[in-house]
């Protein structure tokens, strides 16, 4: 599992000064940022990563001062695409969770690209500690 560490800025922050639900999703990239180093480089002329599918549960107000642990994990591998999860922490508890669906890509023939063994094996090493892979 990655992890991330963030203060609260005071510009990610609404009126009642609650972190705006535009940031998360920002937090959630940033934590899945070291994924793409599996992959070597990227371009739209080789093969990259695109995110297919984004979801993101609020489950509680994270609020101005504090601090954030952003916890990133590999959920799901399948043939071209895999599942990154991300859980938002702050005072122990549990304030929001994200899905991201990367998919493999191809940009030259405009198709998915099957994960190799070698890649599935590296991304298998960052899984929650107590949560099985899905297939």
């Amino acid at each position: 599992m990655l992890t991330e560490d963030f203060k609260v800025r005071f510009y990610e922050t609404d009126a009642l000064g609650h972190v705006n639900n535009t940031v998360i999703p920002g937090w959630i990239e940033t934590g899945r940022l070291p994924i793409f180093e599996f992959f070597g480089e990227m371009s739209p002329k080789t093969q990259s990563l695109i995110v297919a599918r984004l979801e993101v549960d609020y489950l509680l107000p994270i609020y101005f001062g504090g601090h954030v642990t952003v916890n990133t994990y590999v959920s799901r591998l399948g043939g071209s695409s895999f599942d990154i999860t991300t859980e938002i922490w702050q005072k122990d508890k549990m304030c929001a969770k994200g899905k991201t669906v990367l998919v493999y890509f191809d940009f030259q023939q405009e198709r998915s690209v099957k994960l190799s063994d070698e890649l599935k094996d590296r991304l298998s090493t960052i899984t929650h500690p107590e949560q099985p892979l899905d297939a």
